[in-house]
């Protein structure tokens, strides 16, 4: 389960609508409590640095993914997941969505924005132990 602030929920949703048609992505920070569950603290906007199709594919650049991950330790967060939009498509994950999820134990959140309104945000854990038998399951969203 990922547990989420209403502001924190409502910020991803409104950077999905302010980069539609383009897919946004960002970053979740926050710990897992003791049942399992990832708690967001915080999350980071991120630029799509996809150049070749921004409107159905996102990406990270390394450099502030590791700069992100630094910062959030200073604070005692770690990175549990990660949020993207699909532009006038379901808030479900895609082959290209699981083939480039990496962070094993993360969230991946998607909001479905349609026609520039955000309508639908779904969460996906990845699980699995390596690559090869990885994983995208649907799990619980509990907005506080």
């Amino acid at each position: 389960m990922l547990r989420i602030g209403q502001s924190h929920y409502d910020a991803l949703r409104q950077h999905g609508q302010e980069s539609y048609p383009h897919e946004c992505c960002g970053v979740l920070l926050g710990r897992v409590d003791d049942q399992g569950v990832r708690v967001v603290t915080s999350l980071v906007r991120c630029g799509n640095t996809r150049t070749d199709s921004p409107q159905n594919r996102y990406n990270i650049d390394p450099k502030e993914l590791v700069r992100i991950q630094r910062e959030g330790r200073e604070r005692e967060e770690d990175i549990i997941g990660f949020y993207h939009s699909h532009p006038d498509h379901p808030a479900h994950w895609s082959q290209t969505d699981l083939a480039e999820a990496h962070w094993l134990g993360c969230s991946y959140v998607i909001t479905s924005v349609d026609q520039g309104t955000p309508v639908s945000t779904h969460s996906f854990a990845l699980t699995g132990s390596e690559e090869g038998d990885k994983q995208l399951i649907a799990e619980d969203i509990e907005v506080i």
